[in-house]
């Protein structure tokens, strides 16, 4: 087995960047090189990131450089020809989420790089923040006992005004569906990672900014299969009163039989154990990349994976589970009621 990895990636847009920096601390990969249309952006990108070629023809630079696995980081409408192309000719995939516009378009990436054969992960890096992973261990070491609530409150403040998304991601302003399909899949795929799969959502949506197209405010109910639920309390309206509101997206609570676990915005974690007092929970994060370094831990783990043959966390089966509950929320404000799934 070779010592490293050569990846190629697609696009050069506003996040791309957090990707690209932390595939440059990964000492197992080297990238190779980048396709982007725009020559001054790719430069922007491979200058700081040692990135030495650049591509116009995301095809041409597949054949020539004949990768072990691409990291696309493009538009979701663009996703499935990408991905079909890699797959056809043997490459490994990483693909940014959004997957796809709708659930049956992501399956029908899913299905045919599964025909394929060749290994598939969504880059879906909230279940990577570090204060998620230590909440799983917390969880999974029985430090709160049988799970009850999972309650989690998000206020963005970057969606208020006539000029709302402009400066960092003004696609957003179009998106007929917007706070669910590109911030709430996020905590779905989080709160299966923490109580395992969902049973029934419900969900009340709502637009608070009238230059924008999508919902921007949001009550998701959740129920799970251990009788757990979850609520994602958000809006992207309002502010956080914390120095970088993007650094944990908000607060959380956690009850169980036998206490509570509590993660505040500047990554603290405490439990608090029934009839005692709160205790801080002592572990690592740092303010490094995005949201606690996130796309470094997301992607170590895919590269550890594909050297160890393990199954991804956010393989294209199970991602699958987080998009079906995404069409469940949207059909429960359509309808006003449950949804079963």
């Amino acid at each position: 087995m070779q010592n490293k990895l050569k990846g190629v990636a697609i696009g050069a847009g506003y996040f791309s960047k957090f990707q690209y920096e932390a595939w440059s601390r990964i000492p197992e990969v080297e990238i190779t090189a980048l396709c982007n249309s725009n020559l001054e952006r790719a430069k922007g990108i491979m200058e700081p990131y040692g990135i030495k070629k650049h591509y116009t023809d995301y095809k041409e630079m597949i054949l020539t450089e004949k990768p072990d696995f691409i990291d696309i980081i493009t538009p979701p409408e663009t996703h499935f020809e990408m991905c079909k192309f890699a797959a056809d000719n043997g490459v490994h995939i990483i693909c940014q989420k959004p997957l796809a516009p709708t659930y049956e378009e992501s399956k029908k990436i899913v299905d045919y790089v599964s025909s394929k054969g060749v290994r598939f992960a969504v880059h879906e890096n909230f279940r990577f923040q570090p204060w998620h992973r230590e909440i799983k261990k917390i969880i999974d070491n029985d430090g709160i006992g049988d799970l009850f609530s999972l309650n989690f409150r998000t206020r963005m403040g970057d969606g208020w005004g006539n000029d709302a998304y402009l400066a960092r991601q003004p696609y957003f302003r179009d998106y007929k569906k917007l706070l669910i399909y590109e911030t709430g899949v996020h905590f779905i795929d989080t709160f299966r990672y923490h109580a395992g799969e969902v049973t029934s959502a419900y969900a009340l949506l709502k637009r608070l900014n009238p230059v924008i197209k999508g919902e921007d405010s949001c009550l998701m109910i959740l129920n799970f299969e251990n009788n757990a639920h979850a609520i994602w309390d958000a809006n992207r309206y309002n502010e956080n009163n914390f120095d970088e509101p993007r650094y944990t997206f908000g607060e959380y609570l956690i009850d169980g039989s036998k206490g509570s676990i509590r993660l505040y915005s500047n990554g603290t974690i405490t439990i608090q154990n029934l009839g005692e007092q709160e205790k801080q929970h002592n572990y690592v994060h740092n303010d490094i990349g995005f949201a606690g370094d996130c796309c470094y831990i997301f992607q170590t783990d895919f590269i550890d994976k594909l050297f160890s043959g393990e199954a991804f966390e956010t393989s294209g089966e199970n991602y699958l589970k987080t998009l079906k509950v995404q069409e469940a929320v949207y059909k429960s404000a359509e309808i006003k009621s449950p949804v079963i799934i």
